[in-house]
């Protein structure tokens, strides 16, 4: 058997050569420009970002008809800081007219349900809840 990577030339690139032009548009960051377009703090759209949902729960939101906008989103990670500053694991959060249970430490909901599908349910295996205004 011949060896694949024989008589493969592998260079460097010459000194003068040009970086690859970015098509990401420079962050400006003073004053004025703390906040991002939409009002949002720059903190909070990290943490709304760094929220993540199970394959379970991404069929029970679309089964149920329940969409989550930036606002949303934003307001249910803020509550699983709150949970994670606590020293929850797995916190019910109450929010709206939905509840989703969530894995504190991997940020992961892990269900999510609306009002009508929390009528007479028991949540079982959490160690605390959460209720966001």
């Amino acid at each position: 058997m011949s060896d694949p990577l024989i008589g493969l030339n592998v260079g460097f690139a010459a000194r003068n050569a040009a970086p690859l032009a970015s098509t990401a548009r420079p962050v400006i960051r003073g004053a004025k420009n703390d906040k991002l377009q939409d009002g949002s703090a720059f903190k909070t759209m990290l943490s709304a970002q760094s929220l993540k949902f199970s394959q379970h729960a991404e069929q029970r939101l679309a089964q149920r008809g329940i969409k989550l906008g930036p606002e949303q989103l934003s307001a249910i990670a803020t509550a699983v800081d709150q949970a994670s500053a606590k020293g929850a694991r797995d916190s019910l959060v109450l929010y709206q007219n939905m509840a989703m249970i969530v894995n504190v430490p991997s940020r992961t909901v892990i269900t999510a349900m609306d009002d009508k599908s929390m009528q007479q349910h028991v949540f079982t295996n959490i160690d605390s809840a959460v209720v966001v205004n």
